[in-house]
């Protein structure tokens, strides 16, 4: 019995019976007479397979109470019970309750007559409603037609005129062709040109070194063949450098051209990679090209101080212990030549990248940062520190926005008017020896920029602001380099 009884609990059968009664209640007024007639047969099937089961039980348990245990239960209750079940209820609604049950059927019926008939005329109403509007569709597929025609038409007389003006185009993007490939012509040529004068300029520089090294050893063996005291005594008495060249003066000449050759290098390949890597962020080409020129010039200066810092520690480390024939600063320099590693490349990149993020006249997108550029930062460090060790010592040139234009030591940018007269802004700085120019620098010229130039002046009433408290500074057009 125990597991029959708890079949039926798993089942939840009573559960399922109120869920499906409280469905009933609920769609009984939505539903129509024999969905309801259905589901009321539906809970009777169940509830008969629930009485089944009880019975079941009732059996299994009087069996285990024995033959006598349960008789008084069975006689008061269940007997009962069955005998109310089996017996003919007795009629309990008289004849007036009757004849108004009727009348209210009636009254039921004839409300759903007139539903029915309202029901009836709003279809009419619908149906009048849609064939209006099939009919206006039909004018509007037709209206739709004539302009279809229409649009049809007018294709088919433009298509002469869009032919006619299609041959132009072509006509004139191959004349722009042809311009652009003059252009490179003109540019391989001038580059060309450039190339040749860079290397003139090293075979004289070469002939110089040579000539200067055969007096040295031409002089050198006229008084190896000629001592006299005289010569001693003049020799120990002059302050000046000592004969014997040291390793930097011997190999100037060849390091002045290498490093003329590295400062050309850095304008043709690390100058065009980081440009390429800034326009992923920077649209403006202009700014772009503002933000490498800084850089490039923030990093001569740097390096330039970093150069006579360390020379001033080379210096005082060997005050102590010189006693060669060469002077103290020939000493020092000759020492920073040997051993340019000792220079901290990466403390200048960092003064470089912090003198620039307080610079108000370049801007930069917020979500990067200026060491984006580092590498061509390093790389010009590099070559500025080692310019310093020259004789005479290589510098950019100094170049302002709005100065003249000046053919010795500029060459225009391929976007430039070949007419203004005045530096708009400047790609790449001109590399001098003195007041001599070795490498041309390049600018961008256009009318109006010393216009631009004083009204951005006037407007500029801040001081230099920092890069974390203005992330986003406003693009200005033009900045001084001093």
């Amino acid at each position: 019995m125990a597991d029959t009884l708890r079949r039926l609990t798993n089942t939840s059968s009573f559960s399922v019976l109120q869920d499906k009664l409280e469905s009933w209640h609920k769609d009984y007024h939505v539903i129509s007479c024999d969905q309801n007639l259905n589901r009321c047969c539906e809970l009777i099937e169940i509830t008969a397979k629930i009485q089944g089961q009880l019975f079941a039980i009732l059996n299994l348990t009087a069996a285990e109470g024995g033959h006598y245990a349960g008789v008084d239960t069975l006689k008061t209750r269940l007997l009962p019970w069955l005998g109310s079940c089996f017996s003919m209820a007795r009629p309990s609604v008289s004849d007036d309750t009757s004849l108004q049950l009727i009348q209210d059927s009636a009254e039921k019926d004839r409300k759903i007559r007139e539903l029915s008939a309202s029901h009836e005329n709003d279809l009419q109403k619908l149906e009048t409603q849609l064939c209006s509007a099939q009919l206006q569709l039909e004018s509007v597929r037709a209206e739709l037609l004539d302009a279809q025609k229409e649009l049809d038409e007018t294709k088919s007389k433009s298509t002469t005129t869009f032919l006619a003006t299609e041959d132009e185009i072509l006509q004139l993007k191959a004349d722009l062709r042809s311009a652009h490939e003059q252009v490179d012509i003109y540019k391989r040529k001038l580059e060309a040109l450039d190339d040749y004068e860079r290397q003139i300029r090293l075979l004289r520089d070469e002939v110089s070194y040579l000539s200067t090294e055969k007096a040295m050893l031409q002089e050198r063996l006229v008084r190896s063949r000629s001592p006299s005291p005289l010569s001693r005594h003049s020799r120990s008495s002059s302050p000046g450098r000592s004969e014997s060249p040291t390793r930097a003066q011997l190999t100037n000449s060849s390091r002045h051209a290498r490093l003329v050759s590295r400062f050309n290098d850095l304008y043709a390949v690390e100058r065009l990679d980081a440009q390429a890597l800034l326009r992923r962020y920077i649209s403006d080409l202009e700014m772009v090209q503002r933000i490498i020129f800084i850089a490039v010039v923030e990093s001569f200066k740097t390096a330039k101080l970093a150069y006579r810092q360390f020379k001033l520690r080379v210096r005082k480390t060997l005050s102590t212990s010189h006693f060669g024939p060469e002077s103290l600063e020939d000493a020092a320099v000759d020492y920073i030549v040997r051993n340019l590693d000792l220079y901290d490349v990466q403390t200048s990149v960092n003064d470089v990248i912090n003198a620039m993020n307080v610079n108000p006249r370049i801007s930069f997108p917020p979500e990067v940062d200026f060491v984006l550029i580092s590498s061509l930062i390093r790389e010009a460090c590099r070559v500025a520190f080692a310019m310093q060790t020259l004789d005479p010592p290589l510098d950019l040139g100094f170049a302002t926005d709005g100065e003249l234009y000046n053919d010795i030591k500029y060459r225009r940018s391929y976007d430039s008017e070949f007419t203004a007269p005045l530096v708009m802004y400047h790609v790449w700085p001109a590399l001098m020896e003195g007041n001599t120019v070795i490498v041309k620098g390049e600018a961008v010229t256009r009318s109006g920029a010393l216009w631009s130039r004083s009204r951005s002046r006037s407007s500029s009433t801040s001081p230099v602001r920092s890069r974390s408290l203005s992330p986003t500074r406003s693009l200005v057009s033009h900045y001084n380099i001093k």
